[in-house]
């Protein structure tokens, strides 16, 4: 099992190779439990979600999986996730929010009024975009809940994003899978894909320094 983790943090061709060779079909059940798991709690963001999913679409194009198969798998993984944490948040985490100290609550209510107000307004846009910036949407759903963000909203853009997400990094590995170069610098690739996926928060965070300035 500690093998299994080490080749799932360090995920490259190599330790993909490695875990279909131990694992054979039963991979399939270990990629929707990383799916869920980063998806799901809140407390495990660190997973490889995007180069997982570009090198899980590589592998298909190399025969290695069923491709409509896989893509269907991720993607009830990743709305199962998104839904547990959103009920994770709006169940346990305004309970603890609202625990006090000192005979206050440990988050004042016009904090949460105003997080419940940004969600309801910008929070389609959030579960979408936050999708595809690791960390981020480990984190995403669970504060949708906790600002008891409209659920149907929530489930009719989770379920957008979630698709868009997973079939597009999916097809991308599967597409671009066939050159060389790609498969054998799928490490290169996956820190890529990391680099591209963290720009929007590196972007804004320039943008609040040069407007504050």
């Amino acid at each position: 099992m500690l093998e299994l983790f080490k080749h799932l943090i360090h995920l490259d061709k190599d330790s993909f190779q490695w875990i279909f060779d131990n694992y054979r079909t039963s991979i399939y059940i270990i990629l929707f439990c990383i799916i869920f798991i980063e998806t799901g709690l809140v407390i495990m963001p660190f997973l490889p979600g995007d180069s997982l999913l570009f090198t899980a679409g590589l592998f298909a194009r190399l025969g290695y999986f069923n491709i409509a198969y896989l893509i269907f798998i991720l993607f009830i993984a990743a709305i199962v996730g998104d839904n547990v944490n959103y009920w994770l948040g709006r169940k346990i985490g305004l309970k603890v929010l609202h625990l006090k100290f000192r005979s206050k609550n440990l988050v004042k209510q016009e904090y949460l009024d105003k997080t419940h107000a940004f969600f309801e307004r910008y929070g389609t846009k959030t579960i979408i975009m936050a999708r595809f910036v690791p960390i981020v949407r480990t984190f995403s759903p669970f504060v949708a809940g906790i600002a008891e963000m409209n659920y149907r909203k929530f489930l009719s853009f989770d379920l957008f994003g979630g698709a868009l997400w997973i079939s597009s990094l999916t097809f991308a590995g599967y597409f671009l899978g066939h050159f060389e170069w790609i498969q054998k610098h799928i490490d290169l690739v996956a820190i890529g894909i990391i680099i591209i996926s963290v720009l929007p928060i590196i972007v804004g965070i320039v943008k609040a320094r040069i407007a504050k300035k």
